[in-house]
């Protein structure tokens, strides 16, 4: 036999009486080595055993082990990995910690929730923010119109004067104003339902009550607007109602003005409700008083029974404005939750 054969098997010759015959024993990784030289490097011999000795697929045995004690069942396949059920089911199965495939809970004493705050609301904040936006707009576009106004506000108009016409941008926005003062006025309330009336509704948004709110003081402004364009056309002539008219729209838009710094100023600086609403009330007054004023000028000062305007202001701007008030407050007790 020789030893630099690449065969995998190696020839033992046995000799017979009749015959030699040849017997082929498979290769062992000590037969192979032992036909290298002595001072074979590891390499040298890991090269040998790999060209001697290919990896094949190992087939195992499909048959039945019977090799187990007389009088006891076969042994457990190793193979075979379903458990009983009591291990599959225990008091903690269901636990996340022991699966993390489902979906976890929260572990241990939650927090206080933060309590609910003007400033931290986007919502107010973006109404606010738009509120300043418009109102510049407005100005700018409608600037010439408001410096007339407010230089003849307190002159006495006279027959012979002929008035100056506004254009269509100008009415638009002065209307714009007069929606910012009426959105003012539902945050001012706003404030006012969180802290005398109830912080829980039936609504389910508290956007929805500001919502509710805007819109009573918008239908309160044409309303009254109405109202005083009905009666003027009645006892008064087409050009002072024309000019009452527009007195009253920059009134509006001034007391819009007016009520921006306390609204900021409770929400973002968190001032007492008290000295809040001492600034409204202040600022009513003197909206009150310019309108009192106006509303003089323009229809009672020729008048010699001066005690009319006295009811014509009650019944068209006082009593007016307490409705709208009772009404605000019907609407936040109607929609609140009563525990």
């Amino acid at each position: 036999m020789q030893q630099d054969s690449i065969a995998h098997t190696a020839s033992v010759a046995v000799e017979g009486s009749d015959s030699v015959v040849v017997q082929h024993r498979p290769l062992t990784p000590a037969q192979v080595l032992s036909w290298l030289p002595r001072d074979a490097t590891p390499a040298q011999q890991d090269s040998a055993i790999q060209s001697r000795f290919k990896p094949s697929e190992i087939h195992w045995s499909e048959h039945p082990d019977t090799l187990h004690l007389p009088g006891h069942p076969p042994g457990v396949d190793l193979m075979n990995a379903d458990l009983p059920q009591y291990y599959k089911e225990s008091y903690f199965s269901k636990d996340t910690l022991f699966h993390p495939e489902l979906p976890g809970g929260r572990y241990g004493v939650p927090g206080d929730p933060i309590p609910y705050a003007v400033h931290n609301d986007n919502i107010v904040t973006s109404l606010l923010l738009a509120c300043f936006i418009f109102a510049v707009i407005a100005f700018a576009n409608a600037r010439q119109f408001i410096v007339r106004q407010a230089k003849r506000f307190f002159y006495v108009p006279y027959s012979g004067t002929t008035e100056e016409s506004e254009t269509t941008y100008e009415i638009y926005f002065q209307l714009l104003l007069v929606l910012i003062t009426s959105l003012l006025i539902s945050l001012l309330f706003y404030f006012h339902t969180l802290i005398f009336i109830g912080d829980t509704f039936v609504l389910r948004s508290q956007y929805t009550l500001i919502s509710i709110y805007l819109g009573i003081t918008v239908l309160y402004f044409f309303l009254k607007i109405v109202c005083y364009t009905i009666a003027n056309n009645v006892f008064f002539d087409g050009k002072r109602n024309e000019q009452w008219i527009k007195s009253l729209l920059f009134i509006i838009s001034m007391e819009g003005v007016l009520l921006y710094p306390g609204v900021l100023l409770r929400a973002y600086f968190e001032l007492d409700i008290k000295f809040v609403m001492i600034y409204v009330i202040i600022s009513l007054i003197i909206v009150k008083l310019l309108t009192f004023y106006k509303s003089y000028i323009i229809f009672f000062r020729r008048n010699v029974v001066k005690l009319q305007i006295i009811l014509y202001f009650c019944t068209l701007e006082i009593v007016p404005m307490l409705a709208f008030w009772g009404v605000l407050v019907l609407t936040a007790n109607s929609l609140k939750i009563n525990f």
